[in-house]
């Protein structure tokens, strides 16, 4: 590969979907052999970061049909080794109430039909899932952002449902059941993705709402919509953004990402 022109990206989700000054970024179309992917490249945290947004800068993608191989291919092909992500989930259990902050560092996976793999046609791989999301990043953001004062919730297993509708009061108490603590529509398959190919994943999620309710007996006190959780993801986008600053300061520069896969595989895939 070349030189690499950005070590680490920001994955956008709901409600973030600029990150730089326009005036002092560069935006790229980079065709990847699943698709083009659309990637902004400018400076956070005195660090070059590659910033993509997944439903597109107008909300106008749904989960289910976002090309994650071509996202996560193209930060890739940029050099990238470390994905902060950000997520709009909602709370299935009690002790993540709307307004947390949380480092997700488990999923469980409800989506179907999605391309969840690079390796179909170059070769056979089989990818190591017990710690999806990278342990090393996972413990630099929370340290960071302990320093900088913020209160975050250090762990949570999201479920990750297809989308896009939001989900029914029983399949709500289902996934809290299940040992779930969030639920979202997006992270699953970019998190396996992104391991395929070497790279390591954190995600901050922000919890919008209390889903579908928490317990058998409650009727839920506010009706649940999408206009709901954008208005709060508006009014928490500056808190999302300090802590998405905070932690990209706190990556060290010779993370190298995770060889979960083996390097050569790997390069048959990216020099396809």
């Amino acid at each position: 590969m070349t030189e690499p022109i950005a070590r680490i990206a920001v994955i956008g989700g709901s409600g973030l979907y600029s990150l730089f000054d326009p005036a002092a970024s560069e935006k790229r179309r980079i065709e990847t052999p699943y698709g083009p992917a659309d990637v902004t490249v400018g400076e956070l945290g005195g660090r070059t970061v590659a910033f993509l947004t997944r439903h597109g800068v107008n909300h106008s993608v749904a989960p289910h049909l976002i090309n994650y191989r071509a996202n996560i291919w193209a930060l890739a092909s940029l050099g990238v080794k470390a994905i902060l992500s950000s997520a709009a989930v909602g709370g299935v259990s009690p002790d993540y109430a709307p307004g947390s902050l949380v480092l997700t560092d488990q999923y469980i996976d409800r989506t179907h039909g999605r391309a969840d793999t690079f390796f179909d046609l170059v070769s056979v791989q089989h990818l190591g899932s017990a710690d999806p999301f990278d342990p090393v990043l996972h413990a630099i953001a929370a340290d960071a952002l302990q320093s900088a004062g913020e209160t975050v919730i250090h762990e949570g297993t999201v479920v990750v449902i297809q989308g896009p509708r939001f989900s029914t009061r029983a399949e709500s108490l289902w996934f809290r059941a299940a040992g779930a603590h969030t639920v979202n529509m997006t992270l699953y398959p970019e998190v396996p993705l992104a391991a395929e190919l070497g790279i390591g994943t954190v995600n901050l999620s922000y919890v919008t709402d209390s889903d579908a309710g928490v317990s058998a007996d409650e009727k839920q006190g506010e009706v649940l919509s999408a206009e709901l959780v954008f208005s709060r993801l508006k009014e928490a986008q500056p808190r999302i953004v300090a802590a998405i600053e905070t932690i990209i300061r706190a990556i060290p520069d010779e993370y190298a990402g995770r060889d979960l896969i083996d390097p050569a595989e790997v390069a048959k895939v990216l020099n396809q």
